[in-house]
């Protein structure tokens, strides 16, 4: 081997050396610096990491007013589409009224339905319908609330006003002549004697009815048998929840406290009344808040009932009007009704109000000698819808469904005891020939 390449190979391995020591170097200096950096790392963040965090906060800020305008949009949109509702609702009720002068009136009538539907609170679309329910279908009465319901969107509404001179008078005489026929038939039930075989078991009959159909309009889910074997023998039916069992053995103690103690007793309706009958109705559900006024603010569906503060004044105005000359003087019927409802209006315990105002109004029919009422459970929509329009101001439909309600009960009252009702125009036939 010559000096050149012995030359050449120190000179490599010094190169090599050298770049080792740099890479050393360079190692140990990145290690130092880390450690520098973690060191600095206490529990107070540095001012860059403050003002990262101020910048998350005002991101949120953003966000909320981004939410806020999103809801602005969405009110527009609603507002649009409810406009374009109307429009298209507009011309729904002017292709109506086509077919009508074209004599199509049932097509006109499908065509006016999807109107409603579209724009339901329209005045123009509601005075349209009722005008073709009243000269095509005859129905007085659901013309005059069409037009009531109009006048409530639009009180100078002239259309509305001329309709509603001439529908009125003839429902007020309609409802005065459901009343009449209602009390002749209360007083044909009154005749029947009271030792009647056939009378005691309806009554025992329809005391079952009352309890099953009352409970189930609020959801229990009991059969009319398995209610009455729980009435009968006091006897649990497998499956049923201990809820259900009493529920209907609350409205059995509030039933026979009105039929022992309230309907024979002569003085004024008081609020205590009303709590005892709560009281039995929800003893066994929850003792705790039976017969109390709520102390919290309840939502029912579209109804938001009045805040607990205001409960003891509304009560007290509630029993004030109840034993007012000017409510007692009103038909049995009706007064019966609207005292339902207000009770419900004003919502004033956490649960049981429905059965309450139920057996609040069976207590002052059955003091002007009906029977105890049965709303069937069947009939729960229109029931609530009825309560609904008389939220929105129009009372006459709950009045006249309690009235159909009674009048159904009066008729299962007589058929059940028409065996009785020949023995008793033959007793009234010989009554007469003697006293000639």
């Amino acid at each position: 081997m010559n000096k050149f390449t012995l030359f050449l190979v120190f000179l490599c391995g010094a190169i090599f050396a050298g770049l080792v020591s740099l890479m050393h170097s360079s190692w140990r200096f990145y290690a130092s610096s880390e450690v520098a950096i973690t060191s600095s790392l206490g529990a107070i963040p540095a001012g860059s990491d403050l003002e990262l965090m101020d910048d998350g906060y005002v991101a949120m800020a953003l966000l909320g007013a981004h939410d806020e305008d999103q809801a602005v949009s969405k009110k527009q949109t609603t507002e649009l589409e409810d406009r374009h509702a109307e429009i298209e609702a507009l011309n729904t009720v002017k292709a109506a009224e086509d077919l009508v002068h074209s004599g199509k009136s049932v097509r006109a009538g499908r065509l006016l339905e999807h109107a409603i539907s579209l724009a339901p609170r329209h005045p123009d679309v509601l005075i349209h319908y009722g005008e073709y329910l009243e000269h095509h279908r005859n129905d007085i009465v659901q013309a005059d609330k069409l037009y009531l319901r109009a006048l409530a969107v639009s009180p100078a509404n002239s259309r509305a006003l001329r309709n509603r001179r001439r529908t009125r008078p003839i429902v007020d005489e309609m409802d005065a002549g459901l009343f009449s026929r209602i009390e002749g038939k209360r007083d044909d039930l009154a005749l029947i004697p009271s030792s009647s075989a056939s009378l005691r078991r309806i009554k025992k009959e329809a005391y079952f009815q009352y309890i099953y159909h009352t409970a189930g309009i609020e959801g229990n889910t009991m059969t009319l048998a398995q209610t009455r074997m729980i009435l009968e023998t006091r006897l649990s039916v497998g499956g049923k929840s201990v809820m259900e069992h009493n529920e209907i053995l609350g409205l059995d103690l509030a039933l026979k406290y009105i039929n022992m103690t309230l309907v024979h007793r002569v003085g004024r309706i008081t609020l205590h009344d009303i709590l005892e009958i709560h009281r039995r109705v929800l003893g066994h559900v929850d003792p705790i808040q039976a017969g109390q006024l709520r102390t919290t603010q309840v939502y029912v569906s579209d109804h938001v009932p009045p805040p607990p503060t205001h409960l003891q004044v509304l009560m007290e105005d509630f029993v004030q009007w109840l034993n007012s000359p000017e409510a007692q003087r009103l038909h049995p019927i009706k007064y019966a009704a609207l005292a339902h409802y207000k009770l419900v209006f004003i919502h004033p315990f956490a649960d049981g109000n429905g059965r309450t105002a139920r057996l609040l109004m069976n207590f002052l029919l059955m003091q002007a000698g009906y029977p105890p009422v049965i709303i069937r459970k069947q009939d729960r929509l229109m029931y609530y819808d009825c309560l609904q329009t008389a939220n929105e101001g129009d009372t006459r439909p709950f009045i006249r469904f309690i009235a159909h309600c009674t009048e159904k009960t009066l008729d299962v009252y007589l058929w059940a005891t028409k065996e009785a009702l020949p023995k008793i125009g033959q007793e009234n036939e010989s009554k007469g020939l003697q006293t000639i």
